[in-house]
């Protein structure tokens, strides 16, 4: 996508749906939505939360609505543009300006900006991988209770940095020394790479 510095080029940028992005963008700004520029494409806010976006793509232009899961979408225009990926995010999309109901669109966007200041919103889950312990590392916890319950008392991502520096060695001998350096490590509650953090 090409970046723009304002709704104005982003709307020249795509002149195939110029007149009808405009008569969209107009239909928001009659709302208290403060028109704004992320990801290079219109973004309105309320309270600095995204609520409503205008996109336009090679065969279709529309309304992307950030928290769009919770609106009612009595009329069915609401696309899920990868389902069982997104889970808030919502589209209305339009092919020609006929498609285009003013006061339907209207209706869903004051819907959304009321679901907005309602506070409903499902916020992104961070993605965390398990924490893999490696048979020689898993067998030395366990045969000691004070390594055991430093290592549980470590964040996930210190446990994954002990772990995978234990894996990433490739002789036995290399992956037991190792284990003997970070043994009184673990146990006081020190990551291994705490010292390169500030």
């Amino acid at each position: 996508m090409k970046k723009v510095n304002s709704v104005e080029e982003y709307i020249e940028t795509n002149t195939h749906f110029g007149e009808e992005l405009a008569i969209l963008r107009d239909i928001i700004n009659a709302t208290e939505l403060e028109e704004t520029l992320k990801w290079s494409a219109p973004t309105y806010c309320i309270n600095g939360k995204n609520v409503v976006g205008l996109g336009a793509f090679t065969h279709h232009f529309g309304i992307w609505f950030f928290q769009g899961v919770f609106l009612k979408d009595e009329h069915n225009l609401l696309v899920n543009a990868q389902e069982g990926k997104t889970k808030a995010l919502r589209q209305m999309r339009f092919e020609t300006k006929a498609d285009i109901n003013k006061d339907l669109v209207l209706t869903y966007i004051k819907e959304a900006i009321a679901n907005q200041k309602a506070g409903k919103e499902i916020k992104p889950q961070r993605q965390t991988k398990p924490v893999v312990i490696p048979a020689e590392l898993e067998h030395v916890i366990n045969t000691n209770a004070e390594l055991k319950s430093g290592f549980e008392a470590l964040t996930q991502g210190k446990q994954r940095e002990y772990c995978e520096y234990i894996t990433q060695a490739k002789r036995k001998a290399t992956k037991q020394s190792r284990i003997e350096k970070i043994t009184p490590m673990i146990i006081k509650g020190i990551g291994l790479n705490d010292k390169y953090k500030n």
